[in-house]
């Protein structure tokens, strides 16, 4: 797509899980060759997945040293030092940073001594947990400020940074993508299905995430017996891993559901598209816990470009993810019945459930494929909010 220089800093990055560290692997490898530099942490698997990788990765040593105050210091340290030496010996058009700590302040000062634009993302969850400390608050105020481009990745995220004093000028809202090429509908499922013990009739629920309380899952498993009561006999699959395992175990068994619960863990990389194919629909209604909240949901955008529909809860960024109403359904995550009544709307009503999918499919096809968000990235250009934030998301 072009031969542009960065310089990137990104502690997530595959092959660790999550959705940032795939946005990044996505996007970088599609904007040049050896010349843009990924610096990252090390973790099991790095070095088999870079061996092939497009672009120039550097492994570091990113672990936190408890006897250090701050604890941190060596991350920012190894990001800035190994920065500045790749900075004084390549010439990298711009510094891009994943997140805004460490590797925003670092990019920063990177930026500043090798004399170029420094863009900082932001996700939305670090902005709204990270406030609780007066000294990460500070940092990131700082980092966020003295950037030439934030990207947010949603309109609830660029409302946080607003609130942080950033000026709107140098926020863009670029939303994170799907690989349509590998998240598409039409492959078998039929033995997932099976795999789960699945009958004739009977529906499939899917969620994909972390084991976290605020994703909503617990109340997923507490409205099966109340969709069967309204004719609806469904299986919930969950596919993810986190410390949350047990309390949802717990759950289906208070609820009587545990032989519809199923725990899937991590599942082999070609089989989770599948999975979501294999659903009847996509649940993740997301609620705020303290301060804990979802500034995206990639899995959302995944689900409807395998043909599934998707509901999402109503805090957060979510709703640059679904649009409600038209590619889903946004509820109150803390509400059982409204979870249920949007389960039932989905199930019960093949017409309405495709009104939802053709949507998702075409908004995930046109406005959300990794190239789309690669050629918004380039589209940033070298100076202070290059691509306006109304214009982010549409460019054709």
């Amino acid at each position: 797509m072009s031969d542009k220089r960065y310089l990137v800093l990104t502690e997530l990055y595959l092959p660790t899980k999550g959705g940032t560290a795939v946005w990044f692997d996505e996007v970088y490898r599609r904007l040049g060759g050896k010349g843009t530099h990924v610096l990252t942490a090390q973790v099991p698997g790095g070095d088999a997945h870079d061996r092939e990788h497009p672009n120039a990765i550097h492994r570091l040593d990113l672990s936190d040293h408890s006897w250090m105050r701050p604890a941190s210091l060596p991350k920012y340290l190894r990001f800035f030092l190994r920065g500045v030496t790749l900075g004084m010996k390549n010439d990298f058009e711009a510094v891009h940073a994943g997140r805004v700590l460490p590797e925003g302040l670092c990019a920063w000062a990177i930026a500043r001594l090798i004399r170029r634009p420094v863009v900082i993302y932001a996700h939305g969850e670090e902005i709204t947990n990270w406030q609780r400390s007066p000294r990460r608050l500070k940092a990131m105020r700082f980092a966020y400020r003295h950037a030439d481009t934030v990207v947010a990745n949603s309109d609830f995220t660029r409302e946080q940074l607003l609130g942080l004093g950033v000026d709107p000028g140098r926020i863009t809202i670029i939303n994170p993508g799907v690989d349509i090429e590998r998240f598409h509908p039409g492959y078998p499922v039929d033995d997932l299905r099976a795999a789960i013990g699945m009958k004739d009739g009977q529906r499939l629920i899917l969620s994909v995430g972390r084991l976290n309380r605020r994703k909503g899952f617990d109340h997923v498993i507490t409205s099966l017996p109340r969709l069967r009561e309204r004719g609806i006999d469904a299986h919930h699959a969950i596919i993810g891993i986190g410390e949350e395992e047990a309390y949802l175990r717990e759950t289906a068994e208070a609820h009587g559901v545990a032989d519809r619960v199923h725990l899937l863990g991590h599942v082999e990389p070609q089989d989770l598209p599948r999975w979501y194919c294999a659903a009847d629909v996509f649940a993740m209604p997301n609620r705020q816990i303290g301060r804990d909240t979802e500034g995206f949901g990639m899995v959302y955008i995944e689900a409807g470009a395998c043909g599934t529909p998707a509901i999402a809860g109503n805090a957060g960024g979510t709703g640059s993810a679904v649009v409600d109403g038209q590619t889903g359904l946004r509820v109150d995550g803390e509400d059982v019945d409204a979870i249920t009544d949007a389960l039932y709307r989905i199930l019960s009503d093949p017409a309405f459930a495709n009104e939802l999918v053709q949507a998702a499919l075409q908004r995930a096809r046109k406005e959300l494929s990794w190239e789309q968000v690669a050629r918004k990235t380039l589209a940033l250009g070298e100076g202070p909010g290059s691509l306006p934030a109304k214009d982010a998301n549409h460019v054709s």
